[in-house]
């Protein structure tokens, strides 16, 4: 509903008056601008704090921080390294808390991919749904939502790189509930066959820049190439929630193929993250 209210210029100032704090350890596009744009256009106001606005490289404790922000604004939306500090910021702030990206989780982009399949595959139930790449952050979100929503999710990581144990088990957990599935697999060819959506993320994440050259060569064989979706349907969808490093995870002919929806995806992020701080800010009511 957001979107189609973003597209016909309808006004949806539901949070009209309010601030969200916007804290930032890591550098950012997608996340910084579709919360601040999103939030003018709800009628609130962003705040950018980067870690270097705040005392919390002087000694402040995160409870102390939440604390304070809690007396200011209406929520805070946190791009953080360590997932305890979104966890700690959640349990000492009295205002909503939304984890804008950890090393745990990133689940404002897993809410914007799905709305990208519903979009162009008109349902995300009984999908199969191939990440290849690395087991982080991104893989962990895709793989809660997907079994969450009864997708058949498939993930396919060099041995040593496969996604944490308890988000396997969770996702096991979920499909078992929805009539998803969730499989494991080290072998690229084999997840991809039949697929309806490719994912792929970078091999070296932010503050992994030490293991980039090693990891290229471990990961060479899951670059998703011509080659490799070649065994995906051949109206699957290509997906990556960018930055991309053309020619590592992904080569200029998939990411620029007629079956990418990656601009898509990167522009439901504002969608998505509006109707997020829409629903826990109070501008919506359920």
């Amino acid at each position: 509903m957001m979107k189609i209210w973003n597209k016909i210029g309808k006004p949806h100032r539901v949070l009209e008056g309010k601030t969200l704090a916007m804290i930032f350890q890591k550098p950012s596009t997608r996340t910084r601008i579709s919360f601040e744009v999103g939030i003018y256009q709800l009628g609130g106001y962003g705040l950018y704090l980067n870690a270097n606005d705040l005392q919390l490289r002087r000694g402040e404790t995160i409870a102390d921080t939440a604390r304070v922000l809690s007396r200011y604004v209406d929520g805070i939306m946190a791009r953080v390294f360590d997932h305890k500090d979104v966890e700690d910021l959640a349990k000492y702030a009295s205002v909503p808390v939304i984890n804008g990206l950890s090393d745990f989780s990133h689940p404002c982009q897993a809410l914007a991919d799905y709305q990208t399949i519903l979009e162009k595959k008109g349902r995300i139930q009984g999908l199969k749904i191939v990440y290849v790449g690395d087991g982080n952050n991104v893989a962990h979100s895709l793989m809660i939502a997907g079994t969450k929503l009864g997708a058949n999710v498939v993930v396919a990581t060099p041995e040593g790189y496969e996604p944490d144990k308890r988000v396997i088990k969770w996702a096991e957990q979920n499909a078992a509930e929805s009539g998803g599935s969730f499989e494991l697999l080290h072998d690229p060819v084999k997840a991809v066959k039949d697929a309806d959506v490719i994912y792929t993320d970078v091999w070296a994440s932010m503050g992994q820049e030490a293991e980039a050259e090693e990891r290229r060569k471990i990961f060479q064989p899951f670059q998703v190439n011509r080659e490799l979706v070649k065994h995906a349907k051949p109206d699957y969808i290509f997906m990556h929630c960018l930055p991309a490093h053309r020619g590592e995870e992904v080569t200029d002919d998939v990411v620029d193929s007629p079956n990418s929806v990656v601009f898509d995806e990167a522009e439901n992020r504002l969608h998505a993250q509006k109707a997020v701080m829409a629903l826990v800010m109070g501008g919506i009511k359920v």
